[in-house]
């Protein structure tokens, strides 16, 4: 949540609170901030707790977390740890990195040989040497 706040930030933030409530009345602040914080939490863990409990034994393995978007996604279209539509060989073929460095990537080795031209498909006579395909305005 708060991970993007950087240490210069946090020093702002001090020295405001020094200057808008003053060093003799901070620390009383930040108790109370503390105090309501825990009580927060512990607020949110016995609803949590009586959630669970009203559930049943059914669902004692149930998690909030798996309540999470991607989490829930992740769960329900992987099966959890395992990958059953080959995602994780997809993504440990792609290289990100050399993408938004825009370097170029590794070409597949060719063959040096002229190969015979492939069959046109449609239908059509294939095409003699330096003679252009037609030009197909519905296509483009």
């Amino acid at each position: 949540m708060f991970t993007d706040i950087g240490p210069l930030e946090v020093v702002t933030l001090v020295i405001m609170a020094i200057v808008i409530f003053g060093p003799d009345k901070l620390p009383k602040l930040i108790q109370d901030v503390m105090g309501f914080v825990r009580k927060v939490r512990t607020f949110a863990d016995s609803a949590k707790q009586d959630i669970r409990s009203e559930l049943g034994p059914e669902f004692k393995d149930f998690e909030f977390e798996d309540l999470h978007p991607k989490t829930f996604v992740r769960k329900q279209l992987l099966g959890g740890d395992e990958d059953p539509l080959g995602f994780k060989e997809i993504r440990d073929g792609l290289d990100i990195k050399a993408a938004l460095n825009d370097d170029p990537v590794p070409a597949a080795p060719t063959s040096l040989t002229k190969t015979a031209p492939a069959p046109a498909t449609g239908g059509g006579a294939p095409l003699s040497a330096g003679e252009r395909p037609p030009f197909d305005p519905d296509a483009t």
